[in-house]
């Protein structure tokens, strides 16, 4: 074989060897890449499922709670009916010691249910549930509140809907609600019985399956899978560009083979080490000439392709980051601003943005508050819904991304200045305060948008594009949902430790509030004043006006109680007509002062009722003081009782103090406290949330005898 010969058939070798390994390096990459997709996909989709039958558990979790607050059967009724009205719940059992069925709202899922707190592959399971055992004072059990919901084909559609992926349920290894197209759903089962843990299985079919569940807050056996989905077009395009190179090789070999030896040596050798895996490989360029100019080119593209790996690499490794942040976050906290942050942070991070910011929706002045930003400033800041960029996107619900000189809208006064921008409206599904009416004024139409999320100015000169806004309604998804989470977290919380119908404390707070209360006196050396009040003969007004006239009256005693206390003190409603009030750092003189208030509160002004002409009543006050009166959490709550009872037979309307020595700090004994609630619930002195005029207001929320007129 001649030179020439033997460089064109180096030449071929070089040049055809780098493509046909790079087409089948790209051809094994996107089929790992499919399947790497595929399996990540499931991933997100495993987590999608436990968050959303989480927060369905947690949701049922607040159910059982609030029917759980009062042991009155009549009101456990009345709230068993309100939660399964709002949707909180399909049903709410209520079962007796015994385990024989108390009560049962209507459409209640018939046993057997997948218990949240105790997961199970045990079936068939009709309905999910969250049991709370109720106990009496004296710890005996008096039986389990159940909040359920309908464990049916319609609830493992919106989990399909909510994954994008095809979701099944098993019932003792078989299929029994599914959204996996018929034809392939007994392969899906098949392969889902060999799958543990976080494992993916693929079938016959090219379909690929997980396991999620049953685990603690995800009781659910459920399968996910997503169909392969192999880019069989690609291969094609991958052995016609082969094919065209060859041809073009052979042509351009026969030229080449006859003016370049060296050069060619040099590239094939620099070609072998990049198709290695060497992007640092360089070509010496000996002349201007075509072999010149190509190793100036193979130079420029294996520097260029090592930088862009580089810049890969550390922007997946950022993104992986952010990710975990984001997902311990979610997961770990309730503060609301730290998780936004933590949402914007990631959106940012993803998009190559170089700031943005959240605004909710105030519906009371119609104006988005600045809730967090990046790179700027949003204290303060608050933008009229359809004014400007985020006013409009608010007002329509409609996303938007481009320059503000050549797309617009014009930016409103109030918002952060910007070159490029996009902007994505989200919805919040839990309730929102409703606007203050105003008198004479129509109310406007309610904006589509409940909040926004925008990021601004890309870094570069490149604009945003519709990958961009994908990724950020994703976000936007994110942040709706985790706004959702924290209301219904503070919404039960509050029902949980406040009194449904005057606002005020609970019982149960009432006991872990005066511990805390107490330890802090002994800490510091202070004192601290319990004050036990009843109203006189309100049995009366019940037997006389009705109790609806009894529950007004209970309402408006607790809204005169707020208006004599502090800021700093604490009121409880302790059950029926009897109340608590703790003064921190306030000793029996200062007690006395505010029990002369509160009896003057009462009994200089009747409560005005509808049709009664107003109610004139008086109240009872015992005053025991921490560590004067008693040493103890009980004891200093049956010295102020004790107190009371001696008003009471003193002739009412009136307090005492109840009798005793200031012990030495040797002797005072305390018990720990509880940590306080959030501090969005409201204080004894301030204005507390609007209460339902219903309830019982005879009824006591913990068992205890009550106290007669």
């Amino acid at each position: 074989m001649t030179l020439r010969g033997r460089l064109t058939a180096a030449f071929l070798a070089v040049v055809l060897g780098p493509v046909l390994l790079g087409a089948l390096f790209v051809g094994g990459t996107v089929s790992a890449v499919g399947r790497d997709r595929a399996v990540d996909r499931l991933g997100v989709a495993a987590t999608a499922v436990r968050t959303s039958v989480s927060s369905l558990c947690l949701q049922l979790q607040a159910a059982a709670d609030a029917v759980a607050v009062t042991a009155d059967p009549a009101r456990q009724t009345d709230i068993a009916s309100q939660v399964v009205a709002r949707g909180l719940a399909s049903g709410v059992v209520v079962e007796n010691a015994d385990g024989v069925p108390r009560l049962r709202t209507p459409g209640s899922p018939a046993r057997p249910w997948a218990d949240c707190a105790r997961p199970t592959d045990a079936g068939p399971f009709l309905g999910l549930a969250v049991g709370i055992e109720t106990r009496d004072a004296a710890g005996a059990p008096l039986g389990v509140i159940w909040a359920t919901h309908d464990l049916d084909a319609a609830m493992i559609g919106r989990l399909g809907g909510a994954t994008g992926t095809a979701v099944t349920l098993l019932q003792g290894g078989s299929a029994v609600h599914s959204t996996e197209s018929p034809g392939a759903l007994a392969d899906v089962v098949a392969a889902a019985a060999g799958v543990r843990g976080d494992n993916v299985a693929e079938t016959a079919g090219g379909r690929f399956v997980r396991r999620v569940g049953p685990s603690a807050g995800q009781p659910l056996p459920l399968v996910l899978s997503v169909p392969a989905g192999e880019p069989q077009a690609l291969y094609g395009l991958l052995v016609a560009a082969v094919v065209l190179a060859g041809l073009f090789a052979v042509g351009a070999a026969w030229w080449l083979a006859r003016t370049t030896t060296r050069p060619l040596a040099e590239l094939a050798g620099a070609a072998d080490r990049a198709a290695g895996g060497d992007l640092a490989a360089r070509v010496p360029v000996r002349g201007r000439d075509e072999v010149g100019r190509l190793a100036v080119a193979f130079n420029r593209m294996t520097r260029e392709t090592q930088a862009y790996v580089r810049a890969l690499t550390t922007s997946r490794d950022q993104l992986r980051g952010h990710l975990a942040v984001l997902g311990d976050t979610l997961s770990s906290t309730h503060d609301l601003q730290r998780i936004l942050q933590v949402i914007l942070e990631t959106a940012r991070a993803a998009t190559g943005a170089s700031g943005g910011v959240v605004l909710l929706l105030d519906p009371a002045t119609g104006t988005l508050v600045g809730q967090c930003g990046l790179a700027v400033d949003v204290a303060g800041r608050r933008v009229p819904v359809g004014e400007g960029l985020l006013g409009w996107v608010a007002a329509t619900g409609l996303p938007r991304r481009g320059r503000v000189d050549r797309d617009g809208p014009s930016l409103s006064p109030f918002e952060p200045r910007c070159r490029t921008y996009v902007a994505v409206p989200f919805n919040v599904a839990g309730p929102v305060t409703d606007p203050v009416p105003v008198p004479g004024v129509q109310p406007a139409e309610p904006p589509t948008a409940s909040g926004v999320l925008a990021l601004y100015d890309r870094l570069g000169s490149d604009e945003f594009d519709d990958a961009d806004l994908i990724t950020l309604r994703t976000f936007a998804g994110q942040a709706a949902v985790a706004v959702d989470n924290v209301r219904v977290h503070q919404e039960a919380q509050r029902l949980s430790l406040t009194d449904p119908l005057t606002g005020l404390w609970n019982y149960r707070y009432l006991r872990e509030s005066i511990r805390r209360e107490v330890e802090r006196a002994s800490r510091f050396g202070r004192m601290l004043a319990v004050l036990a009040l009843d109203l006189d003969r309100f049995k009366e007004v019940n037997d006389t006006y009705g109790h609806a006239a009894g529950d007004a009256v209970l309402l408006e005693f607790a809204g005169r109680i707020r208006g004599v206390v502090r800021e700093v003190d604490l009121a409880f409603r302790q059950g029926g007509e009897e109340f608590v009030v703790l003064l921190p750092e306030t000793d029996a003189d200062g007690a006395a002062t505010v029990a002369q208030r509160l009896g003057a509160a009462v009994r200089d002004e009747p409560i005005e009722v509808e049709g009664t002409g107003g109610i004139e009543v008086t109240v009872s006050i015992g005053i025991a003081v921490f560590p004067s009166h008693a040493t103890t959490v009980q004891a200093v709550l049956d010295a102020a009782d004790d107190a009371l009872y001696a008003a009471k037979a003193a002739g009412r309307d009136g307090y005492r103090t109840a009798p005793g020595e200031r012990p030495t700090m040797a002797e005072i004994k305390v018990t720990s406290g509880a940590v306080p609630p959030d501090g969005n619930l409201p204080r004894a002195g301030g204005t507390g949330p609007i209460r339902p005029a219903g309830g019982a207001s005879s009824g006591t929320q913990p068992p205890r005898q009550t106290r007669g007129g």
